[in-house]
Order: C-alpha cells, then structure tokens, then sequence
C-alpha cells in the first residue's frame, strides 16, 4: 500500500457509517463491549482534536469528535511498566508493588485485575501487543481468554514471504481476528497495547532505526519543517538542579534531540510512528464495523505516559513535569445522545481510573483495592463530586528520578527522596503553567509547602507507606558461584 492509499483510507476507514446487520446477528446481550487502546510515550498535545497543528490521527479525531476527550488526563506513575500495572490491577505502583523490587507487582494484586472481574461478568477478554507487566510466576494468558504478545525489539519483522512488517500492524491483525471470531451473543472487552511510539532504545541511528514507522507513511511529514520544543530555551535546562541535569532525561536527550539534524529527523519519524498507530486504530475500528458490533462498543483511547521531546532540554519521561505525566484520553460510547457527544471535559482522569469505568459499565461492583473512580457519569454528561488532586510517584531509576508528590488544581508538589536531603519542587501552575519557577524555597509559598507537604504525608501513608532505604532496593542477589574444577 502506497502512502496517498494509505492516508484516504485512513479517513475513509474512519468516518464510514456502521454496517446494519439483521436482527439475528446482534449482540444479544445489554452489556456493552469494551474496546482499549494504549498507546506507549505520548503526551497530551500531540493529536489533531487536541489541537496540534499538523500530526494527522483522523481515526482518534473522529472518537474524540463523536465521543468525550479528557482535558485534565494523568497517569500517577510515568513509566511503562508500572503504568500498565495501575491499569490492570487499578492501583498505585505504592500499592502494588514489591517496594524492595520495584516494577515487580505483588502476586496479591494480581488476583482481582479488570479482565478478571470482567471475566467473572461473563465478558471474553483480549489482550494483543506490548504487556511488560512484571510479576513473578504470572501468566498473563491466564488472565484473558485471547492473549498475543507483540513487543518491539525489533519492530520490523520479518515475515515468512521475506517482507518486513510493523510490530503495530501485526497488533491489528490479532485485533481484527479477535473481532471477527466474536460471538454475537456475549459481550468483550478487547484491550490493545501498542509499542508505538515508544523509540527503539538499543538502535540509536535517527529515523526509522531510532523511531521506525510502517511503511504506509513513508515520506510523510518530510516536507515539514519541525517547530523547536517550546520549552527548550537552555537556560530552563541550567536552572534545573544536579541530579535532573545527570538523569536518564537528560542522558537520552543526547540519543535523540541534541542536534538540529537528529532532531528534525527523529521528530518526522516519531509522527510517523503516531499515523501509522492511527492507521491501524483505523483498520480495527473498520472490522468492528463489520460485525455489526460498533453500536454496542465503546472506545476508550489513551497513551501510557507523557514525553518531552526536547523540552527542558529532556528525553523520556519518569520526572513530574506535565509534559510527563499527562496524557491524552478520549472515550467514545456510541449510547449516548447526540447532545453528549464531542464535549471536551475538565475533571481530572487518571489511569487507575479505567479499570473502576470498565467494570461501572459492565454493571460490577468494582473491588475494594480499586483507588480510582468511575468515569461513567462524566461521560454521561453528568457532575458528580469529583477529586481535588491525586498522588502521583517514580519508583525507579534511583537515585536521581525517585520521588513522590501531590497535584491539585493549582499546585504541583514533588518530593525527590532519594536526594540528601530530600529536594522539593512547588509549583504554582496560576502563576506559572509553564512549571518554570519552582516555589519551594519562596517565604510567600511557605504556608502553601507546608500543606503540600502534609497532603502528600497523607496519600503516601494511603498507599502503602515510605519507601524502604535505598540501600534495600539496590541490593543485589547473591549469585551462587560454582565451584572450581581443581586442576589435573
């Protein structure tokens, strides 16, 4: 498939009217389907509903058209791998994991994840693509009726004819074979974890070895100049402290962005990678269409943590800053009147709330351990008394992006415990939305850090307690040495 070929039926795939099936072949049940998308490393800003001014995503457009986009999207912990955990188990990383060997998951947490329950609720589940959830002696196959790994590493694979193709399309097709082998009279929930447009770490040639994209978009965006990070003025790097200036944001900033030639090309291929996620988003979207299915179906789509893309002078993730933690996050649920559709929300949505919202629709009580809400009656047009901040944490990398903190409305607190003595950021996002002044040491902010302080004190007592010392969570095992062979 060409490019232009490509790219119309994008839209095309997109804005195609539902199949009308007889009778006969609709889902019997009341319960509605469940269709997640996630995708790895991006942040909020980077769709065109969400306004940026040129990545095409028409596929995820057309949801958050017809659907409701979060505006205030957050995951509580930015990395992949715990992320993913909050979603499945709908708890903090605090909770959930083995604090001594963190992102291993406790076996515990483990026993009442959303496909479970679901399970229970007489859904058939699915899970294609990445997992890369860590626990010892866990099967995640066990966990869902349908279960396909599809990790990069590389992302082009060879196929038995000898061409290569994308680890995001392959997702498709086990997507498209999910839905197509579908009984009409039992609801799903199908959860689809993409890699893209997570960059092929161990492969650090700009483009498609660093970023590598399907073959439907090549060429796109190359006769685009790419616009410079909005916040990658050198001094907002100078003024961070030691231990960011010495992280894995800043060492991978080198890999990527650190050059006016690396950055242009690396910035074209990771949109690449985005459409061409789109693509597929498009093509699953189109089979579930097909069956009949897509008036009982909603669509959740978000993305496991935020990006900088050269801002701040970083790379990656793992650290508060918004461009880390927020998200895109759209919900489209074809049930609803017309006059709730294509709403832009404000309430502040997290991760670990999905799975709270996946079993609201299937009419579960959602399990005691869940901390996050249901986003049904947000969706639904509704009010409800909802949070004023949330906790959110890094539990890896330490000692340089290890930290804990609060967000509300206006603040944004973080507390770097690893650091000697512990450093803290305060932010003031009324003054200061850019997160470009840190407050903590300002005598006007003293009564507000104190508070920031004690609330935080406060959710991390809520979600399991301290970190244990550092000197625990760096010890390393003990390999048995074999004896030596004595000499003849």
């Amino acid at each position: 498939m060409d490019r232009r070929t490509f790219l119309a039926g994008i839209v095309t795939a997109a804005g195609t009217a539902a199949r009308v099936l007889p009778a006969a072949q609709k889902p019997a049940s009341k319960k509605p389907n469940i269709l997640f998308f996630l995708a790895d490393d991006q942040r909020n800003d980077t769709l065109g509903c969400a306004g940026h001014p040129f990545v095409k995503t028409p596929n995820i457009d057309r949801l958050a058209a017809d659907g409701v986009r979060f505006e205030n999207a957050f995951v509580i912990t930015s990395i992949c791998m715990i992320s993913r955990a909050n979603i499945l188990t709908g708890t903090s990383g605090r909770t959930h994991c083995v604090l001594t060997r963190a992102p291993e998951v406790k076996p515990d947490a483990l026993r009442n994840t959303y496909p479970l329950e679901l399970r229970k609720a007489g859904y058939r589940t699915g899970y294609v693509g990445k997992w890369h959830v860590r626990a010892a002696g866990f099967k995640p196959a066990d966990q869902f009726d349908v279960y396909h790994q599809i990790f990069r590493r590389p992302y082009l694979k060879r196929q038995p004819d000898g061409t290569k193709r994308h680890a995001a399309e392959l997702i498709g097709d086990r997507a498209v074979e999910f839905l197509q082998s579908q009984p009409t009279d039992k609801p799903f929930c199908l959860s689809i974890g993409f890699n893209t447009a997570h960059a092929e770490d161990g492969d650090k040639r700009p483009g498609i070895g660093h970023f590598p994209w399907p073959k439907a978009v090549d060429g796109l965006y190359e006769d685009r100049k790419m616009p410079l990070p909005r916040l990658g003025d050198a001094k907002i790097y100078d003024s961070q402290p030691d231990f960011l200036k010495k992280s894995i944001n800043r060492a991978r900033y080198f890999w990527r962005w650190n050059t006016p030639e690396k950055y242009q090309t690396n910035m074209r291929a990771y949109f690449r990678m985005l459409t061409g996620m789109d693509g597929v988003i498009g093509r699953v979207l189109k089979a579930l269409k097909k069956r009949g299915l897509a008036d009982n179906t909603i669509v959740v789509y978000m993305a496991d943590n935020g990006y900088y893309m050269g801002d701040r002078g970083f790379a990656g993730k793992w650290s508060h800053y918004e461009q880390s933690l927020r998200v895109p996050m759209i919900i489209h649920d074809p049930r609803q009147p017309k006059a709730q559709r294509g709403r832009v929300v404000d309430p502040m949505a997290l991760n670990i709330d999905l799975p709270s919202t996946f079993l609201a629709w299937a009419g579960v009580k959602p399990p005691a351990s869940y901390q996050g809400r249901s986003l049904a009656p947000i969706v639904n047009g509704q009010k409800p008394k909802w949070r004023d901040d949330f906790f959110c944490e890094h539990l890896q990398l330490h000692p340089n992006i290890t930290w804990e903190g609060v967000r509300n409305k206006r603040y944004i607190y973080a507390r770097y415990f690893d650091q000697k003595p512990a450093y803290e950021f305060l932010h003031d996002l009324a003054k200061d939305p850019d997160q470009l002044t840190n407050f903590a040491g300002d005598a006007k902010h003293a009564d507000i850090l104190s508070k920031m302080r004690r609330r935080c004190d406060e959710l991390v007592k809520q979600h399991g307690g301290p970190m244990p010392p550092m000197a625990q969570r760096t010890r390393k095992r003990k390999q048995k040495r074999k004896p030596k062979t004595a000499r003849r």
